[in-house]
């Protein structure tokens, strides 16, 4: 950005030492149109007209006030918005969004919205099973679970294979 900057304050230097359009296009290496387009914002807004570029690429389609809004009407959760279950889908998102501010957007402008100018990250819900029983997992872990680690022991029987460390032979 810095290099395109300069690039333009060159220009109005040259605008302001009364070289012509032409003379810009073939100093800097612009086309006329970037050289007429900078010659008439110099000669409307002068030098600081050239001095910081505009906004590049599309603008938003959703304001700051109503982006804002959307992140509100989120932040109520998916319950609060309609929708039977706790969980926000891209899609749902979409539809709060259209609900809010009006504007349509595709799963994957929605998946943008939320992560470039909200910030969110994807999370996913921990699956569980409903007849899940905390008490009796952390009672296997410690009174089976050790067991099980520990093995076997000398007690059982160990591998007939010749190959294996700590085989027993059949001879």
């Amino acid at each position: 950005m810095d290099a395109l900057r300069e690039r333009r304050m060159r220009a109005v230097e040259l605008f302001e030492a009364g070289a012509r359009q032409a003379d810009v296009v073939v100093e800097l290496g612009v086309s006329a149109q970037t050289a007429s387009r900078w010659h008439a914002a110099w000669r409307s807004g002068g030098r600081e007209a050239l001095a910081g570029a505009a906004r590049l690429g599309r603008t938003p389609r959703l304001s700051d006030e109503q982006l804002a809004e959307v992140e509100a009407a989120l932040l109520e959760g998916p319950k609060a918005n309609g929708f039977g279950t706790d969980l926000w889908t891209l899609a749902r998102v979409a539809e709060v969004i259209e609900r809010v501010a009006g504007v349509r957007y595709t799963l994957s402008q929605t998946w943008l919205i939320l992560r470039q100018r909200l910030g969110w990250t994807r999370q996913r819900p921990a699956r569980r099973a409903v007849e899940r029983n905390d008490a009796a997992i952390e009672a296997w872990v410690k009174r089976d679970w050790p067991r099980i680690k520990r093995g076997l022991g000398d007690a059982a029987p160990g591998s007939v294979s010749r190959t294996r460390a700590g085989s027993r032979s059949c001879r």
